[in-house]
């Protein structure tokens, strides 16, 4: 599975510090915790099962900034199947 320019748009949002957020994004479920500033950084991506768990993709989000706070880097990085 792949990220797409629709989800990344998505996920490039600000939401609420620290915390795991579950949405729906068009036939997919979502969950995806965030860090400090907001950022979603580990997304779990498919079909919620009756228990409430994700059964598809586990992606993890990589954002390298320099001593300044600019971002030099922001990927995500498919981490296997959830």
């Amino acid at each position: 599975m792949k990220i797409g320019d629709k989800l990344l748009k998505e996920l490039s949002k600000r939401y609420e510090p620290e915390r795991t957020i579950d949405k729906k994004f068009g036939r997919y479920d979502l969950t995806f915790r965030t860090d400090s500033d907001g950022n979603p950084v580990t997304l779990f991506i498919g079909n919620r099962g009756a228990n409430g768990r994700i059964t598809g993709g586990r992606f993890t989000r990589v954002i390298v900034r320099d001593p300044s706070g600019k971002v030099l880097k922001d990927h995500w990085d498919a981490k296997g199947r959830a």
